[in-house]
């Protein structure tokens, strides 16, 4: 399953959506999403504490300036890599 958040992690039940993510599972972080990849996001030691990677769409980091601030356990992906990530997981849930 990949696990889509386009909001910022403050805005949904962060909780709930780790619950939900299993070992084979990803988690993509785009649009306002992208805030809960920078370094010293709060919300980003329990998405990286589940155990499986978390990604962010390198394009929406960028269009707000905060690239430089991603953590370097967040790999930054292009449009290309989320449409490979799309193929590669039987489902999507988008939080």
């Amino acid at each position: 399953m990949l696990h889509t958040l386009s909001r910022s992690p403050y805005q949904i039940d962060l909780d709930a959506m780790l619950r939900n993510v299993g070992s084979e599972d990803a988690v993509l972080l785009f649009q306002d999403g992208v805030s809960g990849a920078l370094a010293n996001a709060a919300m980003l030691r329990p998405m990286l504490a589940v155990g499986v990677p978390v990604y962010a769409l390198k394009e929406d980091a960028l269009a707000r300036g905060m690239v430089a601030q991603i953590s370097s356990r967040v790999v930054l992906i292009g449009y290309n890599d989320f449409v490979k990530l799309t193929a590669q997981h039987s489902g999507q849930m988008a939080w």
